[in-house]
C-alpha cells in the first residue's frame, strides 16, 4: 500500500492557518503564551511525524491546535453602551467589587445591599458615578424583591435591562448535616436558591426583551460533596441545576445563561473569623443534648478550626471572579461555566474521574480533615439508648449571651 506523504513544515503551517483562520480573526494575545504555544506544537508536529501515521497525526495536530489558540485567543466583546446590569449582594466581596468595575466601564449599575448603611454600600456611593443606584433588598423578604424589581422595570424602561448577576449568597454553620438544624437548610435555600428564582422569573420580560444575560455566581460546593457544607452545598446545587434548565429554556429567547464556580476567595465574609466563631458557639447552645453528647464539643471545635485554617490559604485577589462576570456580561459568546481561581481544575478532574474513597479522601484533606465523634472514640461507652444519654448528661452551662 501506497503510503501518505508527509507535508513539509511549510504546507502544514498552511493548511493550519486555514483551518485556524476564525480563531485568528478573534485576535490572539501576542506575547508569551502565544510563543509558547507555538513551540508546543511545533515539538508536538516533530513527534507526531516520528509516532503516528500521517492521517492520526494530522487530526492529533489539528485538535491540539484548535484547543490551544482557542484558549489564548481574545474573545470578542460587545459595547457597553447604555447597557444597565442588576447586582445583588453588593455590601461586599463580588459584588461589591463588580459593581465597582461595571460603573467604571460605563454601565448603569442597580446595586443591591442588605444595608444602605453598610460600609461597602457607603464605599460604592463615595466612589462610583450616579448612574449607580443602590437598593436595598433582604432577599428573604417578598416586600424587598417587588420593590426592587418594580424600581428596576421603571427605571430601565427607556434602555432596557441587559443583565442580571445573581450573587448574593449565605452560608451560616459550618458543621455535619446532622448537627445543622433543619432552620439552616431552609434559610440557605431561601437566600441562595429561592432569591435568585424570584428575581430571575421576575426580570425575564426584560431579558427577553433585550436578549440579554444572566450571571449566576454558585459554588463547587454544589458539585461535590465538601464537608460540613451540606446546608450551603445543597442550595448551590439546586441554584446550578436551575440555572442549566434556563439556559437550555431561554437559548430561543436569545437570552445566555452564565455560572460562576469560584473557588475560595478573601471576601469579607470569609476574612471575618469573629463572626465564624459567634455561629460556632450558637451552634454549641443550641444543639441537642444527644447530639452533643455523640459528637463531643471537642469535635465541633476541631471543625471550626479546620475551616478557618482552609479560609486562611483562600486568595486574596478577587479580580479573576469580576473578570469572569465581566465576560459573561460582554462576551459575544460567553461560556456556560466559569471556574476562576487556581487549583480547581485538579479538584474536578479528581471528583469526576477517580474512585470514589479517593475522592472522599482528598476532599477531606483539602478543606477539613476527618475527626472521630467522641462516641465512637475508643475507651467512650456507646450511647445505644435515651436511658444511656440520659445517665450521661451533666449539667451543660448556660450559654454566652454572644451566641444568642
Amino acid at each position: 500500500m501506497e503510503s501518505w506523504p508527509w507535508p513539509s513544515g511549510g504546507a502544514w503551517l498552511l493548511v493550519a492557518a486555514r483551518a485556524l483562520l476564525q480563531l485568528l480573526r478573534a485576535d490572539l494575545r501576542l506575547g508569551c503564551p502565544l510563543l509558547a504555544a507555538l513551540v508546543l506544537l511545533a515539538a508536538l508536529d516533530w513527534l507526531c511525524q516520528r509516532l503516528l501515521p500521517p492521517l492520526a497525526a494530522l487530526v492529533v495536530l489539528a485538535a491540539t491546535g484548535w484547543i490551544v489558540l482557542s484558549r489564548l485567543a481574545r474573545p470578542q466583546r460587545l459595547p457597553v453602551a447604555t447597557r444597565a446590569v442588576l447586582i445583588t449582594g453588593c455590601d461586599s466581596g463580588f459584588g461589591n467589587a463588580t459593581a465597582k468595575k461595571l460603573d467604571t466601564m460605563g454601565f448603569t449599575v442597580l446595586a443591591t445591599v442588605l444595608d444602605l448603611n453598610s460600609p461597602g454600600a457607603l464605599e460604592l456611593r463615595a466612589c462610583c458615578s450616579s448612574r449607580l443606584k443602590l437598593l436595598q433588598m433582604d432577599l428573604t423578604k417578598p416586600a424587598d424583591i417587588s420593590r426592587v424589581l418594580e424600581f428596576t422595570k421603571v427605571h430601565t424602561a427607556s434602555t432596557g435591562l441587559w443583565g442580571l448577576v445573581n450573587n448574593a449568597g449565605q452560608n451560616i454553620f459550618v458543621a455535619d448535616a446532622e448537627l445543622c438544624p433543619v432552620a439552616t437548610f431552609r434559610t440557605c435555600m431561601e437566600v441562595n436558591f429561592f432569591g435568585a428564582l424570584e428575581m430571575t422569573k421576575g426580570l425575564l420580560p426584560l431579558l427577553r426583551r433585550s436578549s440579554g444575560r444572566i450571571v449566576t455566581v454558585s459554588s463547587p460546593a454544589g458539585d461535590m460533596p465538601f464537608p460540613c457544607l451540606a446546608a450551603y452545598g445543597t442550595s448551590k446545587a439546586a441554584l446550578t441545576l436551575l440555572m442549566g434548565n434556563f439556559s437550555c429554556e431561554l437559548l430561543p429567547w436569545g437570552v445566555k445563561v452564565s455560572i460562576i464556580q469560584p473557588a475560595c476567595f478573601k471576601t469579607e465574609s470569609v476574612k471575618d473569623v469573629h463572626r465564624w466563631e459567634e455561629r460556632k458557639q450558637q451552634l454549641l447552645a443550641t444543639l441537642p443534648r444527644e447530639l452533643l453528647q455523640a459528637y463531643g464539643e471537642d469535635y465541633i471545635e476541631h471543625l471550626n478550626r479546620q475551616f478557618l485554617h482552609s479560609l486562611s490559604q483562600a486568595l486574596p485577589d478577587l479580580s479573576p471572579v469580576v473578570d469572569a462576570i465581566t465576560d459573561a456580561l460582554l462576551a459575544a459568546q460567553p461560556r456556560r461555566r466559569y471556574y476562576p481561581g487556581h487549583g480547581l481544575g485538579l479538584i474536578y478532574f479528581i471528583h469526576y474521574y477517580l474512585p470514589e474513597g479517593l475522592r472522599q479522601r482528598f476532599l477531606q484533606s483539602f478543606f477539613i480533615s476527618p475527626s472521630v465523634p467522641r462516641a465512637l472514640q475508643a475507651g467512650q461507652p456507646g450511647l445505644t439508648s435515651a436511658q444511656d444519654i440520659a445517665q450521661d448528661q451533666g449539667p451543660r452551662p448556660d450559654p454566652s449571651p454572644t451566641a444568642q
